[in-house]
């Protein structure tokens, strides 16, 4: 049996504040708990309608039934498996190769995908504006697929930290150069804005290499791409180079 301060513990975990609170954050699915216990994450306590983690031992899965798992999970149908794990102190940035930096995205299906994106390029550092989404939101977690793991994520005055940066800032802007005729350095930081704004004035003042992915379609009306997809097809880019 899940006592209903633990489950109280858990529901409330699916906001930012009681994170902060408990320096605690959640993760479903088993894809995503494997990655998450594969890594230098510290588990806090599993939950799971069977025993089938060989990462660790069986006396530290708390068995629940279905019935249970569904009062402690944010989706609408609940895995199999949820887990528990103690949030980690930011780290130092390394400040060299390319870095991605957010400006103020809000979608947490966003912010997921970009880290899985940059787990697969090769991008260690994420910087985010203080008003980006947090990271540890469960949602953010469950479109991450794990790569959270790898991924480092930062949050920062962002203005402060690209006026004091030695490295080149990149932006994506519908106005900027075509990124296949330009030239990139391998140390670079790519900026990316909010999704229904874009980068604000104050960030984009800070940025010398504006950059666009161009548009081939005959009629083309299409507004703008969706930044998690315009994040994808610069990343490839830029290490293409």
């Amino acid at each position: 049996m899940v006592s209903k301060s633990e489950i109280k513990l858990i529901t409330s975990l699916q906001q930012k504040k009681y994170r902060n609170k408990h320096r605690l954050f959640v993760a479903e699915g088993i894809k995503v708990v494997k990655e998450l216990l594969k890594s230098d994450f510290s588990l806090y306590k599993i939950y799971a309608t069977h025993i089938d983690f060989p990462e660790i031992t069986s006396e530290e899965i708390n068995v629940v039934s279905d019935g249970e798992l569904k009062k402690m999970s944010s989706l609408k149908t609940p895995n199999v498996v949820l887990a528990v794990f103690h949030t980690k102190p930011e780290t130092k940035i390394a400040e060299e190769g390319l870095e991605v930096a957010l400006d103020d995205v809000r979608d947490p299906g966003n912010l997921g995908t970009i880290i899985r994106l940059c787990d697969w390029f090769g991008v260690s550092s994420l910087v985010c504006s203080e008003n980006t989404v947090d990271c540890y939101n469960p949602k953010v977690v469950q479109a991450s697929m794990g790569s959270l793991a790898r991924v480092d994520v930062t949050y920062l005055d962002l203005e402060n930290y690209l006026r004091n940066t030695q490295s080149d800032i990149f932006c994506a802007t519908m106005g900027g150069k075509n990124i296949y005729k330009t030239d990139v350095p391998q140390n670079a930081i790519l900026v990316m804005g909010n999704e229904a704004n874009g980068i604000s004035d104050s960030v984009l003042s800070l940025v010398k290499n504006e950059v666009s992915i161009p548009r081939f379609g005959e009629i083309q009306e299409t507004e703008s791409l969706n930044v998690a997809t315009a994040t994808a097809i610069l990343l490839s880019e830029f290490k293409r180079r």
